[in-house]
């Protein structure tokens, strides 16, 4: 039905693989950074976020490469990936020389927001342990190809960290495509990432070497004209209206320029505040757009990873073989759940998805 040419499960060890930093993530909870004197600990990181949601609410075979240093922070960060239950298998621990001059764990102090108070993000990561990945240093022939692996997924998060993870990000594409692995790329724009080392032209540069080896980009409209150059002409606020009219066009215009990509697909939001968005999404697939069914006035507990988890069920919609349309709407609906609870990754469970698919509410389950 999804008409990807996806490999055969029996032939894999891993569904999903994913390649980007994990970071400890400081959640002050209803209070902010600036005066908070106890912070809950999650782990999170956008490329991370998605393998952990095919694996915690899909049920899929999760594995991820990413570096950590060899400390007590790191000790903590591998604890919590555990209970996530991705397969840490490829982990490279970082010697750690006492005061990380380098092999840093990175740290992202994160409030939710409230209201007219949007949700702020203060991360602490240069000079980490991920960030210094490099080619060469990981075997993704093995991997992809004795291992296997159905489907890859990494993003421009990772890829802005350093000249090398850039790179490393084209090398273990090259690699997933020799095996036949299908490989999906969030754009994810951060303007925090980029803007010391060159902002949008810079990330306009990286992201289109990437953009040659991707079967799946993922972005939103600041997404694909910070990385790729694509305006949206005649951007309004209505997602089911002008704003959905202005994205087909601007997808028709990145698929002539990419004919590479297999699938175009976008999460949908418009901001009323912080604790209440509409909310939708729409893939492009073979020509044909499908769009999610639209939640307005969605409430929001916290957004961090909402992106992240539509992701994770678009892709377990094409790795079980539901087509484009179906797998847009398991994709809105995780992203809705992951932002019902606190953390950067999903709670939301796979009955849980599918009967908001299904249009069930918000009544009572006992």
């Amino acid at each position: 039905m999804s008409g990807l040419k996806i490999r055969p499960a029996s032939e894999c060890r891993w569904d999903i693989l994913s390649l980007g930093e994990v970071m400890l993530r400081l959640d002050p909870g209803d209070g902010r950074v600036r005066n908070s004197r106890n912070f809950d600990v999650w782990e999170g990181g956008g490329e991370y976020n998605v393998a952990r949601g095919l694996r915690r609410c899909f049920g899929q075979r999760a594995t991820v490469v990413t570096a950590v240093p060899e400390n007590e922070l790191g000790r903590l960060l591998e604890d919590l990936m555990l209970q996530g239950g991705v397969d840490l298998s490829h982990l490279i621990w970082r010697p750690y020389d006492g005061i990380g001059r380098q092999s840093r764990q990175g740290l992202n102090f994160t409030e939710r927001g409230f209201g007219l108070r949007g949700a702020k993000g203060v991360s602490d990561r240069a000079h980490t342990a991920a960030s210094e990945l490099k080619t060469g240093e990981v075997d993704w022939d093995k991997i992809f190809g004795e291992e296997g692996v159905r489907w890859f997924h990494t993003g421009g998060i990772f890829a802005a960290l350093s000249e090398t993870t850039a790179e490393t990000v084209i090398e273990a594409m090259e690699a997933a495509r020799r095996h036949g692995t299908i490989v999906s790329y969030d754009l994810n724009y951060r303007p925090s990432l980029w803007k010391a080392i060159g902002g949008p032209v810079k990330a306009r540069e990286v992201n289109k070497r990437i953009a040659s080896l991707v079967d799946v980009m993922i972005g939103n409209e600041e997404d694909f004209t910070a990385c790729l150059g694509f305006e949206v002409e005649g951007l309004g606020d209505d997602i089911t209206g002008i704003k959905i009219d202005s994205f087909k066009l601007m997808i028709e215009n990145v698929v002539k320029t990419h004919p590479n990509f297999q699938v175009v697909a976008t999460t949908l939001r418009d901001v009323v505040s912080a604790t209440v968005n509409h909310w939708s999404a729409v893939v492009w697939r073979a020509g044909v757009f499908h769009k999610a069914a639209q939640r307005d006035n969605l409430e929001i507990f916290d957004r961090v990873g909402g992106g992240d988890s539509f992701a994770s069920g678009l892709i377990y919609g094409f790795l079980t073989d539901k087509g484009a349309a179906a797998a847009v709407e398991y994709g809105a609906a995780h992203g809705a759940l992951a932002m019902t609870t606190p953390g950067d990754t999903t709670m939301a469970s796979l009955d849980e998805v599918e009967k908001l698919v299904g249009g069930g509410s918000a009544r009572v389950d006992r």
